[in-house]
């Protein structure tokens, strides 16, 4: 028997750091397997300027929010890029490689694979 609840999970200290940063910045994992999401994650990329993500890739479709600051997604499987801006959504079709490089002024970007991908836990600092 499961129990079912609403948990408020608050941003600084229920998160765990995510190795998904090649360069500048910082990923945590705010909604996730560890809270007791099963079928959501939610993830935090703080980018410094000129930051990026390592190549991204999970056996499900992924949803990004631009909540502040601006960057550019690539796709890395044919190299198309695409700007983004403050409030733009990404979506990503499952098994798409994908990164995202910060703007002159960084940027921070929310959101994360559904269902959550288990192999980024598995690297991280639990």
């Amino acid at each position: 028997m499961s129990e079912e609840r609403v948990q408020v999970v608050k941003g600084g200290g229920d998160t765990v750091s995510l190795p998904l940063i090649a360069d500048g910045g910082e990923a945590v994992a705010v909604v996730w397997p560890g809270v007791g999401s099963k079928h959501r994650s939610l993830h935090r990329l703080l980018l410094d300027p000129g930051g990026q993500t390592i190549d991204l890739r999970h056996p499900s479709e992924s949803v990004y929010y631009v909540r502040a600051g601006a960057a550019t997604v690539t796709d890395a499987d044919s190299g198309e890029q695409q700007a983004l801006v403050e409030g733009s959504m990404v979506h990503v079709d499952p098994s798409t490689a994908h990164r995202f490089e910060a703007g002159d002024d960084g940027a921070e970007i929310v959101g994360g694979p559904c269902p959550p991908d288990p192999s980024i836990y598995e690297q991280s600092e639990v």
